[in-house]
């Protein structure tokens, strides 16, 4: 299938990329939310956001809020030029579908 990104391609990840580019560029989401929001548990949020960071798809910039460690979420540039072309590639495919 043309252009389908297969680091993206898989449902959890497409989910977490969806929710990432909805914010704007400099925003980040904090993992507890991002975890809650999808509906997984740690472990499994976990591995999908370190391939999606070893593809160069986002950021995991973990900190200390209160004396609490806390991960903050971010997209990359790159990770939302990714995302936006296989949802292109989606587009395509289901318009071809419907012909």
């Amino acid at each position: 299938m043309e252009n389908l990104d297969p680091v993206i391609h898989q449902p959890v990840r497409l989910r977490i990329c969806a929710s990432l580019t909805s914010l704007n560029p400099d925003d980040s989401i904090e993992f507890t939310f991002l975890r809650d929001l999808l509906e997984l548990t740690d472990g499994n949020l976990g591995a999908h956001l370190r391939k999606l960071e070893e593809a160069g798809y986002l950021t995991v910039d973990k900190t200390f809020v209160d004396r609490k460690p806390k991960s903050f979420i971010a997209i990359t540039p790159r990770g939302r030029t990714a995302f936006k072309e296989h949802v292109r590639a989606l587009r395509k495919i289901i318009k071809q579908a419907g012909s």
